[in-house]
This record gives C-alpha cells, structure tokens and sequence, in this order.
C-alpha cells in the first residue's frame, strides 16, 4: 500500500512518477524499497489518468445504485407471501364454520 500512497504524493506534488522518484519517498519514509515492486507500479501506471481514477475511486457510496434482488429471492418472498395468504384464508374459513355450529 505504501508504494501506492508514495505514488499519490508524487502526483500531488506534481512530479513525475519514476522508480527514480518512487525509491526516494519510500526510502525518505523508512521503508525497505523492493525493485520488483516499484518497475511493476511503475508500469501499472503508465497511461493511466490518476485524476480520472481517483475521481471514480471517491464517488460516494451512497450514489451507487441499489443492488436488485437476486430473481430466486424475489420469488421466494412472493411464495411466502402467497403462504401468509393462504393460511389467513383457511384460518378465516374455519373461524366462519365455526360461527356456524357454534
């Protein structure tokens, strides 16, 4: 995560994300720079927006639409329900009979 945010910082600060750059901050934070790590990020970032992905990164929460239930479910709540009715209904039609020989 810290070669991330040390790519960030680069960016905010206006400066070019190198591995020249990269090995600088992680070193100046008291990290152990491992190379392997800093060519990958390196390349992971060439050609990417980073204003574009942290805009779409920070899109609240709250903005994204809600998830739809999954169709098996839907169904399973109409089921019960169906369930709920039809017990009201044979409980209201033994009440009724009973009002009969009552």
């Amino acid at each position: 995560m810290e070669y991330i945010y040390a790519a960030l910082l680069l960016h905010a600060a206006g400066k070019e994300i190198n591995e020249e750059n990269l090995k600088a901050v992680l070193s100046a934070a008291g990290v152990e720079v491992d190379e392997a790590r800093v060519k990958a990020l390196v390349a992971g970032l060439e050609g990417v927006d980073i204003e574009e992905a942290i805009a779409n990164a920070a899109m609240p929460v709250a903005a994204a639409p809600a998830a739809a239930p999954a169709p098996a479910e839907e169904e399973k709540k109409e089921e019960e329900k169906k369930e709920e009715k039809k017990e009201e209904d044979v409980g209201a039609a033994a009440a009724g009979l009973a009002a009969l020989f009552g």
